[in-house]
């Protein structure tokens, strides 16, 4: 099957926003490979054993797009933003309920650099990255969020410029300067 066009995705997507149930119904097998894609690249992150598997996060994320009634879907690459913010926060939510890292306990540090994005490495730390992120948040939303976007979400620099309204010149330097704050933030363990 080949893969729909960003177009298509983006009609039903904002079909869906006028309230048509059976775009919704059209929408989710066109997606569903990226979501599970988009999943994937969690899980790899995560430590061996991990309660969720990636179907279940899929499914995890899916539950929570459908009951998101509020959100006024822009364009392909916004859903899959959000998607890929909706998973996190239940990786996030069942790291933080498992209490796998209570004040750094038992916690390996990780770095922050480009190569994790493809990274095979097991059992990232994801919630000192997170804290790391809502510190950045604080001080500089956009950055933070070309991070999620770019890191978490997968985007190209192309489809982040797109969902933030900036140029693809801004989504780079946002990317370098935040990649160079969250690296020193976490080598110092958000002693800043």
């Amino acid at each position: 099957m080949a893969a729909p066009s960003p177009q298509e995705v983006t009609q039903l997507l904002l079909a869906w926003n006028d309230g048509e149930q059976t775009a919704l119904d059209k929408l989710i097998p066109l997606v569903y490979a990226e979501l599970r894609r988009v999943a994937h690249r969690y899980m790899r992150r995560e430590r061996l054993g991990h309660s969720l598997q990636t179907a279940a996060l899929v499914n995890e994320a899916y539950l929570r797009l459908i009951d998101a009634r509020n959100v006024r879907w822009q364009n392909r690459a916004h859903f899959f933003a959000i998607s890929a913010q909706l998973m996190r926060r239940i990786l996030l939510h069942s790291a933080r309920s498992r209490k796998f890292v209570k004040r750094g306990g038992g916690a390996q540090k990780v770095s922050f650099d480009e190569g994790l994005v493809g990274s095979k490495e097991q059992g990232q730390d994801l919630v000192a990255l997170d804290d790391a992120l809502t510190a950045l948040a604080r001080i500089d939303a956009r950055k933070s969020q070309v991070v999620e976007l770019r890191f978490f979400g997968g985007l190209s620099v192309e489809e982040t410029a797109e969902v933030l309204k900036v140029s693809p010149d801004t989504v780079l330097r946002d990317w370098r300067l935040a990649k160079a704050w969250l690296a020193r933030e976490m080598r110092e363990g958000g002693k800043t």
